[in-house]
């Protein structure tokens, strides 16, 4: 079966950056997503679409089809009493924020100085080329509730 939308994909990958710095990787078929459901990266999507059990691919994605470039309007210098009282904040800790949009983002702290806090709420992997290396493990129909969903039931996917 060819990885189509409405299908459900189990891969194995590594992802690497430009300088060949491996980012993350999954294997066993252990990462398992709903094809078209916007559950992955557009540009790695696209590269999967018409692939099938055991191929193996490798893509380069840009930056707009991945997670956008970096935006430096999106690092924002807080003050340190913004935080919960008494919370010691470090470094690479993450939180939950509201954007001018009012949308849920997660802001990363990237510096502490004194009773500022620096805090990033750009992807961590934004303005990078992202290269996979993939397997296809397999690909099977989607069920009409995983569909319904939008992302997989089971095993390697989503429990109720």
């Amino acid at each position: 079966m060819q990885i189509a939308d409405n299908t459900v994909v189990s891969l194995d990958y590594t992802l690497k950056d430009d300088q060949g710095v491996t980012l993350d990787t999954s294997s066993n078929g252990e990462f398992v997503y709903l094809h078209g459901a916007q559950n992955i990266i557009a540009g790695l999507e696209n590269a999967l679409t018409g692939k099938t059990t055991g191929d193996e691919i490798s893509v380069s994605v840009s930056p707009e089809e991945a997670y956008g470039e970096r935006n430096d309007v999106m690092v924002q210098v807080v003050p340190q009493d913004m935080f919960e009282a008494g919370q010691t904040i470090e470094v690479g800790m993450q939180f939950h924020a509201e954007s001018p949009e009012g949308d849920m983002i997660t802001v990363t702290v990237t510096e502490v100085e004194g009773e500022n806090v620096t805090v990033d709420g750009n992807h961590p992997l934004a303005g990078l080329n992202l290269n996979f290396d993939v397997k296809i493990v397999d690909v099977r129909p989607a069920t009409e509730e995983e569909i319904a969903h939008g992302h997989v039931h089971g095993a390697g996917g989503h429990q109720h």
